[in-house]
């Protein structure tokens, strides 16, 4: 007796001619971490954060690098270089807002202390332009000129951290990069893996 059912035969895995290239994930996680860039005005809020780190799980999920070979012209390297930077990148968003908040974290005494004055003179502009009116509600007064000079402070270090997130996110790309080569050069060699 022959059995109705059909049978399902499994297809043969083949090697594409491109699979030593890296999968093209890198440059769509680029793109979006680049459109991030482009896109924030103003202060770094921290929903940069959530998008770096969201960028860089997506990155480190489904990206495929092509297997180690040595020298530098190799696809391996083409596509190390390509992911170190996009990491970078992805980690330089995450960064950013802590960046603009965290003394410790982007030490320039000097910087702070010029966004301080920044928002001090944008307080007096706001007393300067009311005018008159300025004595007729003075809780008013006091609290736009707080809010202004929160803006004011928060902008000039939001640019400032803008001008230095590049360095930082090619210091996270140069620490990947070197991991990464490390990690697959010893995972190529016969014997116990290092990583």
């Amino acid at each position: 007796m022959s059995d109705p059912s059909p049978r399902v035969t499994p297809r043969p895995v083949s090697l594409a001619a491109g699979d030593d290239i890296p999968a093209p994930g890198v440059i769509g996680i680029g793109l979006a971490a680049v459109l991030t860039f482009a896109l924030a005005q103003g202060s770094w809020q921290w929903f940069a954060t959530f998008i770096g780190v969201t960028l860089l799980a997506v990155m480190l999920a489904f990206q495929r690098r092509a297997q180690w070979a040595p020298g530098i012209r190799s696809a391996y390297m083409r596509g190390l270089v390509a992911y170190a930077l996009v990491v970078g990148l992805c980690v330089a968003i995450a960064l950013a807002p802590m960046l603009q908040r965290r003394a410790w974290l982007f030490p320039m005494p000097g910087t702070r202390s010029e966004c301080e004055l920044m928002g001090r003179y944008e307080a007096l502009q706001v007393k300067a332009a009311l005018g008159n009116l300025a004595g007729s509600d003075g809780a008013a007064l006091a609290f736009t000129q707080e809010v202004q000079a929160r803006k004011a402070v928060a902008e000039c270090l939001a640019a400032t951290t803008t001008l230095w997130l590049p360095l930082y996110g090619l210091g996270a790309a140069v620490l990947v990069g070197a991991a990464t080569w490390s990690c697959d050069r010893a995972r190529a060699r016969p014997g116990p893996v290092g990583c």
